[in-house]
């Protein structure tokens, strides 16, 4: 596996985790982030579940403008994330804005490893 799979395949094991861990947990989770509703997490466990396959599918594949489209996704994710805590409109207690905080720093990680892999197989394919 070169260093894009390999970026690939952390992401898609983090992000399958993740799902299932919104998906089972969503009412633990909703209660430790101060809310009563527990909807948008496992919804949020079944994108990130879809988005896990996605990036499975593009492991073997390597599409250039499909892995770019898988960080821009993680960027997105970081983005959200940051307004999520800087604004806080759903009142989120202190210890659900560290996991939030914390899930992306992760996924900043892996958008970055991704976007060095991207660059260094696309500099080599040249």
């Amino acid at each position: 596996m070169n260093h894009l799979q390999n970026s690939l395949k952390i992401n898609a094991i983090f992000s399958s985790i993740s799902g299932a861990i919104m998906i089972l947990s969503h009412k633990s989770l909703a209660k430790l982030f101060g809310t009563d509703n527990n909807t948008v997490f496992w919804v949020t466990g079944v994108i990130l579940i879809y988005f896990s396959l996605t990036i499975w599918y593009e492991i073997g594949k390597q599409r250039k403008l499909a892995v770019i489209w898988i960080i821009v996704q993680d960027y997105t994710w970081v983005l959200g994330s940051l307004v999520l805590i800087l604004l806080n409109p759903f009142a989120i207690t202190p210890i659900g804005n560290w996991i939030i905080g914390a899930i992306a720093l992760i996924v900043l990680f892996m958008g970055v490893n991704q976007t060095i892999a991207l660059k260094k197989t696309s500099t080599t394919n040249s």
